[in-house]
């Protein structure tokens, strides 16, 4: 059973049910008609990994979970390319992503998989919520003046990164419109649909190594696309960690990023929580585990 729904958001629905259907007619169309270039699947791999970090790095990690501190640069960097990545502003996601973990699988959990895998992953965007405005959870990121300032030129971000810039450079290539198609649409589709699989299928299918009982899931094939992100079984029973995938063979782009960003003096405090190391060192060689 469905909690209380509100309104249908039909902005919402015709684009996110629209946008798949419409990059997986118009791609084949443009490579038949104007045939292939490396450079407009440079420009969708790049968009794909910076907007993932962005979200992962950033929105996730820094901004919901606080799991590490970073200078100026680094937070106005990926709060610029998170917001590119058309999940709303770091503000809003981070609300609903902290209530999402305050109250895991019961009615009060946003995007809770106990009402279905299609709930969890997408339908939950597209009705009302009237606590979606409510941010009475992050008073911590209402301070923050940069976030703030994100929060109100988001669709600013959204045209910059998403259509101004793809054109742009698409017109140093003599392919305006199809590096927009590649790394504009299509690298936005696909960003979706894999951090939306994080709230569905990761909370369905998988290891839960970390904690039995709860829904959320190890999934390596997640964890790919997301540059990490699928290693859920793990963040749910550590979320202010900075790490998601603990061991060193953990696919995990964006602890490697914060990591690397530690050493550079971009990043500083980087939590790991004790309790997992007690946990992994029962019955695993301490060289299994990671930075």
């Amino acid at each position: 059973m469905k909690p209380n729904i509100g309104p249908r958001i039909w902005a919402n629905s015709i684009f996110l049910l629209g946008s798949p259907i419409l990059v997986a007619v118009w791609v084949p169309m443009y490579l038949y008609y104007e045939g292939n270039s490396a450079w407009l699947w440079v420009g969708l791999v790049a968009g794909w990994v910076l907007t993932g970090l962005g979200i992962t790095v950033g929105y996730h990690r820094l901004f919901s979970h606080r799991a590490y501190q970073a200078n100026g640069l680094w937070r106005a960097w990926w709060l610029f390319w998170g917001g590119a990545a058309i999940q709303n502003s770091c503000l809003v996601w981070s609300a609903g992503h902290r209530r999402h973990h305050q109250h895991t699988d019961t009615d009060r959990d946003p995007y809770s998989v106990k009402h279905g895998f299609w709930w969890a992953h997408i339908e939950w965007i597209l009705h009302s919520d009237p606590v979606r405005d409510d941010f009475s959870n992050c008073r911590d990121l209402q301070k923050d003046p940069l976030v703030m300032a994100q929060h109100k030129h988001y669709w600013t971000i959204v045209f910059l990164a998403g259509l101004f810039l793809p054109l742009a450079l698409g017109s140093l290539i003599g392919r305006p419109i199809g590096m927009f198609l590649f790394a504009g649409l299509l690298r936005m589709v696909i960003t979706h649909q894999t951090t939306f699989l994080i709230n569905s299928l990761c909370h369905l299918k998988g290891d839960r190594p970390w904690d039995e009982e709860a829904s959320a899931a190890d999934n390596w094939l997640v964890a790919f696309f997301t540059h990490g992100e699928g290693w859920h079984s793990f963040h749910h029973r550590f979320p202010s960690d900075y790490r998601n995938g603990y061991f060193w063979h953990n696919w995990d782009p964006g602890k490697w990023a914060i990591w690397l960003g530690s050493k550079v003096g971009f990043t500083r405090k980087l939590r790991r929580q004790k309790k997992a190391d007690e946990i992994a060192n029962r019955g695993r060689s301490t060289t299994e585990v990671t930075v």
